[in-house]
């Protein structure tokens, strides 16, 4: 390997500073370990750029809109600053509008509660939870799961072909699955709802963290995201698309902050003017550091550059596909197949091991943390599974554990701050439990699978 060649591979392979990448934990079988947090698809630690700001930031608090005082007026121009930030990451076009909500799920809530009356919405079951249960008020229709990236394609097709065409209707899409962490065909699914009259909603919760995502070039009406799993603190979330729906409807949350002007009636009520910016939908204070936050964490992952960050994460990706694939008994788990492009994120199942003990194990005696279960996206994993809905029992093991009900899978995810050392030390414990087994014994303990002390 030539010296230049070993400098780009050792650029490449470099991480992000993120928070907790020095914690170190205790093993069961003794002594201590540098934790190995490989959850990112749950909560991603946030940058340690993001959290600087936001140190820099906390003795100048004030609260944002109404205040005359300088530091009412810093934090105003702060928040205000940070929308239109977050309207450039997202590549937002003229019109559009981003209200700050407290994660994708409170995004998708939102934006399920200013649909007009009567819409149609279609989403498929492979969705998480976030995007596949909001929409109890709409006359929803649920898809089926495809197999190719194509199929998914014809599926909407003639879902939509078929819908009542001179209503409002939507369609909710995730970008990249939270179980597999395929990339979904999102430019080519919004043209087909275009083209049918529909709008469509993405579901950016795992895409943008991962790749450069554009309201513009997607061609999508909406974005959701979160701040957490994008390098920001917990408690904040964006909404971002297009404002007709958003100020037709009534805001999501009536209060101060919302209302433009509030007047008695001679009959004992009140009358309300509304705002039509995005403060209509934001009521109350805003969490004007969540904010801040998220976009300290867009500067961030645009000025470390998409391309580095892009070929970095398909290097860690290669790294666990090709470990795991040297463990017969592990089966990853796919829709499009084993070629489809992905995001760092991968579940899979270990014959003769129940996923929870797995897990358990990974954490108590490798210092490593993974996610079992079945990720707030039922259907899909159980259509992994290939379980019917019904089914119980557990994963891969003779017998399920005490406690467990239902089939569940192992999901390892990563990203920009991820060093190989933890993916590498992910597949060689993959590797020895299969091989040797757990060196110690576990119990299951309101559900959960823990060590036995």
């Amino acid at each position: 390997m030539s010296v230049s060649t070993a400098a780009a591979d050792q650029s490449l392979c470099t991480p992000l500073p993120v928070l907790g990448r020095d914690v170190t934990v205790p093993l069961v079988t003794g002594g201590e370990v540098t934790y190995a947090a490989l959850d990112y698809a749950a909560s991603a630690p946030a940058l340690q750029r993001v959290w600087d700001d936001v140190a820099a930031y906390a003795p100048y608090y004030g609260s944002v809109h109404r205040g005359a005082g300088y530091l009412s007026q810093l934090s105003t121009d702060l928040f205000e600053n940070a929308r239109r930030t977050v309207a450039e990451f997202l590549g937002c076009r003229a019109g559009d509008q981003v209200v700050f909500t407290r994660s994708t799920t409170d995004s998708l809530n939102l934006l399920a509660r200013v649909v007009p009356a009567g819409c149609q919405v279609f989403v498929f079951e492979t969705e998480h939870h976030a995007s596949l249960l909001p929409w109890q008020h709409a006359e929803v229709t649920y898809l089926d799961a495809p197999r190719t990236p194509g199929q998914a394609v014809q599926i909407l097709e003639r879902a939509l072909a078929d819908r009542d065409p001179y209503g409002p209707a939507l369609v909710c899409v995730t970008g990249a699955s939270n179980v597999t962490g395929e990339l979904w065909p999102v430019r080519e699914l919004a043209a087909a709802a275009h083209a049918h009259g529909a709008r469509i909603v993405l579901d950016a919760a795992q895409l943008a963290p991962h790749h450069p995502v554009s309201v513009a070039d997607l061609d999508v009406d909406w974005i959701a995201f979160s701040g957490h799993k994008l390098y920001a603190p917990f408690g904040s979330g964006v909404l971002a698309g297009r404002a007709d729906w958003l100020q037709a409807a009534e805001p999501y949350l009536a209060g101060g902050g919302a209302s433009r002007r509030v007047t008695r009636r001679e009959d004992g009520g009140v009358d309300v003017e509304w705002h039509e910016s995005a403060a209509r939908h934001e009521a109350g204070s805003p969490n004007v550091i969540g904010a801040y936050a998220i976009a300290s964490a867009c500067k961030a992952l645009a000025e470390a550059g998409w391309d580095t960050l892009v070929a970095r994460e398909r290097h860690l990706i290669d790294k666990v596909r090709a470990g795991l694939a040297e463990v017969p008994e592990v089966r990853v788990l796919s829709l499009f197949g084993d070629d489809a492009p992905r995001v760092g994120v991968l579940s899979f199942v270990v014959q003769g091991w129940n996923s929870s003990h797995f897990a358990a194990a990974l954490s108590a005696e490798y210092g490593i943390g993974v996610r079992d279960g079945l990720f707030c996206a039922h259907p899909l994993v159980r259509t992994l599974l290939g379980t019917d809905p019904g089914t119980q029992g557990e994963c891969g093991a003779p017998e399920a554990a005490p406690g467990e009900k239902s089939l569940n899978a192992i999901r390892v995810s990563f990203g920009a701050g991820t060093p190989d050392e933890h993916v590498e030390r992910f597949v060689n414990a993959v590797r020895e439990l299969v091989r040797d087994g757990a060196k110690w014994r576990y119990r299951t303990e309101e559900g959960r699978c823990v060590p036995a002390v």
